[in-house]
């Protein structure tokens, strides 16, 4: 059974580069560092500006890899929804922004398969309170 490494890994979407923290996870490794680089912009361009958690899979033996994303984080989601910059730094006294029932669910079923929810319901209290944390109102 051939050995496999695995690497985990966030980077910006579609902004990855041969730099760290990807190159010097991958060089000892002896993968070919810019096809690995490649691969995740492609897969990330969606997420563009947003932080993506990465998986790189490669196999010891014959340098092969394979490349799974999973999607941002809930704030990221949350932030690039509302088109502001970042949440607030005093979220209880400072509010930057307001998201709608409508909005919730969409991040929610984006969220889904990472959530630790039954149905889209629990989901939408999971990303309300992530958004509440940032010092953005949940309005109907």
């Amino acid at each position: 059974m051939p050995e496999k490494k695995v690497v985990e890994l966030l980077v910006s979407g579609g902004q990855a580069n041969a730099g760290p923290p990807l190159g010097p996870a991958l060089g000892p490794l002896g993968v070919n560092t810019m096809a690995v680089v490649n691969k995740i912009n492609e897969l990330t361009r969606d997420y563009a500006g947003m932080k993506v958690p990465v998986k790189v899979t490669v196999d010891i033996e014959t340098k092969s890899f394979e490349v799974a994303i999973g999607t941002p984080t809930s704030s990221a989601l949350i932030v690039s929804e509302l088109k502001i910059e970042k949440g607030s730094g005093t979220p209880n006294r400072n509010k930057v922004g307001r998201v709608t029932r409508a909005q919730l669910e969409e991040i929610a079923r984006v969220k889904m398969p990472d959530l630790n929810a039954v149905d889209i319901e629990g989901a939408m209290k999971i990303i309300a309170g992530t958004a509440r944390s940032a010092g953005i109102e949940i309005v109907d």
